[in-house]
């Protein structure tokens, strides 16, 4: 480990008192390591073994990007932008969202035995709080107004709701990416702000990795006579999410009044974000171009959310049956090469 690693071996209580990377070329050292790394253990890693499981603990801990929120320099934005930015209506949810998960992995953490796991799911619990943080400095930043936040309540059962969100996050990311894609190319944001929030993506894709090796080594590990209950408890986790991502999310506004917002804004949100001709073909395509980019820089030996992807290229499959193809075929000139 080098010796910018050494610095952020142990995280501090407040994202704050993270120590300034000195230089520019220190804050690119730390993102390159964030996107790429590969385990020095030779041979397979094979979930459940001793090897797997060390290798996912020095995987998320070294790739550990030092940015702080609190030193953002966030862009000032032009009448227009600003109007599209703060009119999203993701930005109560966003927050939510990362609040609940950053409690819930935490709870989790506390009660994991493993001392690999525990570092890891601990620190994903951390950096799920600075997402927190770097959403409420944008809202703060852009004076986007928001609902009053609910109470962050500890779950009565953690192990339920820490596969809730790490199976939330490894479907809403795997759309994420190709959101963040499009608006790019679009320059629905403007580059600056593009580049605010691309650690923060790359962050997302590290996180459901951990996700996925923790599940694999989990069900490794696990005695025989708990799997059919545990497996039970992870299909009731999906038809929940599925119930979830069917309906509206309702919050309350600062005035007292209901605002409906569509958990669904993963898939429907291009045509927020662009003026171009989209199509569902064209979206998944994106989608799971930029998901195979985020993930290569890593150790191929760990294991990767399948599920997204795997559904993604059967619905191209099908849209295909109905001459639904993709329009995008050269994936170059709109940057996706």
């Amino acid at each position: 480990m080098n010796a910018l690693a050494d610095i952020y071996t142990r995280l501090p209580d407040s994202i704050d008192d993270l120590p300034a990377p000195p230089n520019e070329a220190a804050v690119e050292e730390a993102d390159y390591r964030s996107r790429h790394w590969s385990s020095s253990i030779p041979g397979p890693l094979k979930p459940g073994s001793p090897e797997h499981k060390r290798a996912v603990a020095d995987m998320f801990r070294e790739t550990f990007n030092p940015y702080r929120p609190s030193v953002i320099n966030w862009p000032k934005l032009d009448p227009v932008t600003l109007r599209r930015v703060t009119s999203l209506p993701i930005w109560d949810i966003a927050v939510q969202t990362e609040g609940k998960a950053r409690l819930r992995m935490a709870a989790y953490a506390n009660v994991v035995t493993d001392p690999d796991m525990k570092d890891a799911i601990s620190r994903n619990a951390w950096e799920e709080n600075r997402h927190k943080e770097v959403l409420s400095k944008l809202v703060e930043a852009y004076g986007i107004r928001m609902a009053p936040e609910p109470p962050y309540i500890e779950p009565h059962d953690v192990e339920w709701a820490y596969l809730v969100t790490g199976f939330s996050e490894c479907v809403d990311s795997f759309f994420a990416f190709g959101l963040f894609k499009v608006a790019q190319t679009s320059h629905f944001f403007p580059e600056e702000l593009i580049e605010t929030f691309e650690p923060v993506m790359q962050e997302e894709c590290r996180h459901i990795l951990l996700f996925a090796n923790w599940l694999a080594w989990y069900r490794a590990v696990m005695p025989a006579w708990k799997r059919p209950w545990f497996e039970a408890k992870v299909l009731a986790v999906w038809v929940f999410l599925i119930y979830e991502r069917i309906g509206l999310a309702k919050s309350v506004d600062g005035e007292g009044n209901e605002q409906a917002q569509d958990n669904n804004f993963t898939v429907t949100g291009t045509k927020e974000m662009t003026n171009q001709d989209i199509t569902l073909a064209d979206f998944l395509e994106i989608c799971l171009t930029e998901n195979d980019k985020r993930f290569s820089g890593y150790d191929p030996r760990l294991l990767c959310p399948k599920l997204a992807p795997n559904l993604a290229r059967t619905a191209l499959w099908v849209l295909g049956l109905f001459g639904k193809k993709p329009a995008i075929l050269n994936k170059a000139e709109v940057g996706l090469a």
